[in-house]
């Protein structure tokens, strides 16, 4: 397809859009403050849909948006109207954030032309490319999720001007703290522009986690005023540094929503072909937002890939998260694993070495396809999360589901007959409880949402010891305690990928909310001050101990079989008396103990789990020339001791001139 967006050459730029349907289209150039209109150009069919026109004269940094002009007859998915300035879908900068005005959503010959109130598209040069390297990421690592503005917002040591944006994520003290934590990739939640949904404004509420664009290339001024410099600069301190970054990119809607939403971009130029509709003419609303993108449309598959290729050879990044992925692989509604935009990411010559991850669930039929993208997809696990919780809530009969999920859910992920799991692990993500509040709240606390608590799942697997919210009992504060520690430590000894969001590790609270998507405020931002210092350790020194034993990171599934030579099975699963687990043990519905033993002809690793209230000693099997040690020397190390009661203890098998067996409790 012949280039789209603005192209600039030493005489001029050319500019160049699709539409299908469109009988006439305009480009409109702004004067250097984006705020007056001073030309409206005709581009002129170039066939195919294709529409282009060169501009003599204008140079770097020239402000435009576009115009099309057609049939008007939403009711048939038709919304041409020439008063609506449209941002090109092509557009890799934008003068000045969305913003929700009424105009926006006015219809046809009601006299809003919305120039005014919209952002205009710059034709700027694109920064010099980076070399592509080969990603840093590797399944099996630590990705972090984080929400830019959020994550550094009221950081003391990161510089006032630089606070809320990706420019602070390479500030030494942001740097540090993630080697300690031993980040293998940050992932950014989304970074491209997007727009409030309509009922926020009134509510005195503006969209916090940005999963609402318009377009996919342009970043957000707000968090990267520096533009695309910004996100180049900081992926590359990041990379120094050990660090890899991924993207979170919405691919499954845009802000434009439903019938009563704004005409920003796709809509206006060509809905019928950007967006699904039912045959009545009706959006198709797999997302639950109002629209859904056609990504079985040649274009729209186009548009994707240009897109994925600019934040590759743009800024270097590692790769991405696709956020309701199954809508990338829907064929007139049905998903397929196969599908031409799937396969052309994974065959693509920039993007087929990427770090790729699916959150394999939509809202639409056959929405929840977990296990059934092709390698080399990653998966975000909502099993994983769910079955560990339950067990740490105490519920019964959840020692096997638990042992399924430690070994690297196979029974989601071996399908085609892979050995490894493809298989992001986590316990808690922006959306939903952190996980502090889940160990402390039993329902959820959205009233701070504007929607009467309505918002938001009901159900949470979450529970509070004590009153909900209580911080001044000491017996409380140190039950929460124990359980974050618990629950982190199950994340860590876990086979596959491994995700933590941003703040997790030391006690963030958003108060019960579970939903706070549209709290840009003290709720999600992390609170740095406050931060409990000794979970942080206790995260950091867990951290170590993964990286120090490669059985932790390893992605193969856990079979009870040996391997690589070796005459230990890579697992033995045990009671607390240290016996193998019989029939009868496993289907003990009262059984919340177990012992995960990590196979090593130079050591094993024991994972010591109980479940219970009640302190228990663990017996571990001995073998002559070796002794059982706590797992790791770290100035955490009274947390990795046996600890009384309720938790997970590690012990490590060395070698040594006398036999031993070791305890914990």
């Amino acid at each position: 397809m012949t280039s789209l967006g603005a192209t600039i050459t030493s005489e001029g730029i050319r500019f160049a859009a699709w539409s299908s349907s469109a009988h006439r289209l305009w480009v409109s150039i702004f004067d250097e403050q984006g705020n007056r209109e001073l030309d409206r150009l005709e581009l002129t069919p170039d066939g195919d849909g294709m529409h282009a026109l060169f501009v003599s004269g204008l140079a770097v940094g020239a402000r435009y948006g576009l115009r099309a002009d057609g049939d008007y007859a939403p009711e048939r998915g038709l919304w041409f109207d020439p008063d609506k300035l449209l941002t090109d879908p092509y557009a890799v900068e934008i003068d000045r954030p969305y913003a929700y005005h009424w105009k926006l959503a006015a219809r046809r010959n009601e006299g809003a032309d919305t120039a005014s109130v919209m952002p205009k598209a710059v034709a700027n040069a694109l920064p010099a490319a980076p070399p592509i390297l080969p990603p840093l990421f590797r399944p099996g690592g630590l990705i972090y999720e984080l929400n830019v503005r959020a994550f550094t917002k009221l950081h003391p040591d990161v510089p006032q001007e630089q606070r809320g944006t990706i420019a602070a994520l390479a500030h030494p003290a942001i740097i540090e703290h993630l080697q300690r934590l031993g980040v293998s990739a940050v992932e950014l939640m989304p970074v491209t522009a997007s727009i409030d949904e309509r009922h926020l404004p009134p509510l005195g509420l503006s969209n916090a986690w940005g999963y609402n664009p318009v377009t996919f290339m342009a970043l957000d001024p707000r968090l990267a005023p520096g533009g695309l410099t910004e996100l180049q600069d900081t992926v590359a301190a990041l990379r120094r540094a050990g660090i890899g970054t991924i993207l979170d990119l919405v691919f499954n809607h845009t802000g434009e929503s439903d019938r009563l939403g704004p005409t920003l971009s796709l809509r206006g130029l060509d809905n019928q072909a950007y967006y699904r509709h039912r045959p009545d003419g009706v959006l198709v609303n797999d997302t639950g937002t109002g629209n859904t993108i056609a990504c079985d449309h040649p274009v729209v598959r186009e548009m994707v890939l240009d897109t994925l290729r600019h934040f590759v050879r743009q800024a270097g990044v590692d790769g991405f998260r696709f956020d309701l992925a199954p809508v990338l692989g829907r064929i007139d509604g049905i998903f397929d694993p196969e599908a031409p935009l799937l396969r052309a990411i994974t065959h693509d010559p920039v993007l087929r070495d990427r770090v790729l991850i699916a959150e394999p669930w939509d809202i639409g039929a056959n929405g929840y396809q977990l296990g059934n993208f092709r390698p080399p997809f990653l998966e975000w696990n909502d099993r994983y999360r769910d079955d560990v919780r339950r067990f740490w809530r105490g519920d019964a009969g959840m020692v096997g589901a638990l042992a399924t999920r430690l070994a690297g859910s196979s029974d989601a992920f071996n399908g085609a007959g892979e050995q490894t799991s493809r298989s992001v692990n986590f316990i808690a993500a922006h959306d939903g409880m952190t996980l502090a509040d889940i160990v402390s709240y039993e329902r959820k606390h959205n009233g701070a949402n504007g929607e009467q608590n309505r918002d938001g799942h009901n159900e949470n697997l979450s529970w509070n010891n004590g009153t909900e919210g209580e911080t001044d009992d000491a017996a409380i504060t140190k039950a929460r305690f124990d359980d974050q520690c618990a629950l982190l430590a199950t994340l860590f000894a876990s086979r596959g990928t491994i995700m933590l969001t941003a703040g997790d590790e030391f006690g963030r609270t958003q108060k019960g909310n579970n939903n706070a998507y549209a709290q840009d405020n003290a709720i999600t931002w992390l609170d740095w001050a406050a931060r409990d210092q000794a979970l942080a350790r206790y995260a950091s020194a867990l951290a170590a101990l993964r990286q120090a034993v490669p059985a932790l990171s390893d992605t193969r599934f856990l079979t009870g079989q040996a391997v690589d030579g070796s005459d230990i099975p890579d697992v033995s699963w045990l009671t607390e008396t240290g016996a193998p687990l019989n029939e009868s043990d496993w289907n003990d519905s009262s059984r919340h103990r177990l012992v995960m033993l990590l196979g090593g002809d130079d050591g094993r690793l024991a994972v010591m789990i109980n479940g219970d209230r009640r302190q228990c000693v663990f017996t571990l099997p001995a073998r002559d020339g070796f002794l059982w040690r706590p797992a790791i020397e770290t100035q955490a190390i009274d947390l990795l001791r046996p600890l009384p009661g309720r938790g997970v203890n590690f012990m490590i098998e060395g070698r040594t001139g006398n036999g031993g067996a070791g305890k914990g409790s």
